[in-house]
């Protein structure tokens, strides 16, 4: 079998779509050739049975008339691909589907956002099944969305030696946007310390889109005004083969995305053995049942303080525990193996659970 696989960067040490590399390797693993189109690519850094055509051009017009005649040509050659498969971006399943969809190829859109457009719209009527990693973590409801948890690699994260004393060091990763809601984490972490809890707190995130930088300089305002520059450190983009040790060297990950999407790197601390404390709904099944609570409403400082201080009086063991139930959590729905047996069922036109 042959797939399609649609990105917009191959490149392992990417802060944002490094984690991809990874899902590619496990669909690799289940089908003789995956296509890689990508506007660019880092030589070697995927398997042997997968080939790359780059598409990248100045203008999304070019990228997406050379995107087409790269299409064109893959369908063309026999076998035909079982599957086009778009990572994040729904224009190029709305490209793919008037190609593909003809021929009997289906169309799949992974999606794992809550930030709607037109053109996600039109990519859900267009595509065979929009994928994401379950019915409510993408913003169209249609039965045409299929939950199949997150690809994880879980190799590349092993659990780390359990921080045994203060200063408590709990880390936030990903971009300096709004919808990141980290202003909230901030003042709870003043609250904390108020409320005698030695925590202290590390951002890393990328400031290059728009509205990023001026998120991130206000952010830095919002520090210096409670007084917090001794316990809030504000850093850059970390390159993605150092979270493993980032995550594995911190004692919790807190994260308040806004939008309702399930961020990955919530599931990487998970798979490090590492406390998340979370408020987006998608992830309260990560957390749900554990001791002391986890999980607090969004954008609410005070009870975010409250679970914070609740962490931080539990003893080593209890935080090990934890730790390894999370893991237990991920490593059981949401791997990169599970995810990529999900893809191959959909790919061949069955149900995604192998239990249906």
């Amino acid at each position: 079998m042959r797939l399609v696989f649609v990105t917009q960067r191959v490149d392992p040490d990417d802060p944002i779509l490094g984690a991809t590399v990874a899902m590619i390797e496990a669909l690799a693993r289940r089908f003789d050739e995956v296509v890689v189109f990508t506007d660019n690519a880092v030589p070697g850094a995927l398997p042997p049975n997968c080939r790359v055509r780059t598409f990248g051009a100045r203008t999304k017009l070019g990228r997406g008339v050379r995107f087409g005649r790269a299409l064109v040509a893959e369908l063309a050659r026999r076998p035909r691909p079982v599957a086009v498969l778009a990572h994040m971006c729904p224009i190029y399943a709305v490209l793919a589907a008037p190609l593909a969809r003809p021929l009997g190829v289906r169309v799949l859109l992974w999606y794992a956002q809550w930030h709607r457009t037109r053109m996600l719209s039109l990519a859900a009527r267009l595509s065979t099944n929009v994928v994401s990693v379950d019915a409510a973590t993408v913003p169209i409801r249609s039965e045409r969305v299929v939950g199949i948890g997150h690809g994880i690699d879980v190799s590349q994260f092993t659990c780390g030696g359990t921080v045994t004393e203060p200063p408590l060091d709990a880390v936030a990763l990903g971009r300096y946007s709004d919808s990141k809601g980290l202003p909230t984490i901030i003042r709870a972490i003043g609250l904390a310390r108020a409320a005698g809890a030695d925590v202290r707190l590390r951002c890393h995130g990328t400031s290059t889109m728009p509205g990023e930088a001026e998120t991130l300089h206000r952010l830095e305002a919002l520090v210096a005004e409670l007084g917090l520059e001794d316990a809030v450190t504000l850093a850059g983009p970390i390159p993605r083969g150092e979270v493993p040790a980032l995550l594995a060297g911190s004692w919790a990950l807190v994260n308040n995305t806004r939008s309702g999407a399930p961020d990955k790197v919530v599931y990487e601390a998970c798979a490090s053995c590492l406390p998340v404390i979370v408020s987006s709904p998608p992830l309260q099944p990560l957390v749900a049942g554990l001791e002391p609570p986890l999980h607090f409403p969004t954008d609410d400082a005070a009870q975010l303080a409250r679970v914070i201080e609740g962490l931080a009086r539990v003893d080593v063991a209890a935080r090990a525990a934890i730790g390894a139930m999370l893991r237990e959590r991920v490593v059981a729905s949401h791997s990169t193996d599970s995810w990529s047996d999900a893809i191959v069922r959909l790919a061949a036109g069955q149900p995604a659970s192998a239990s249906s």
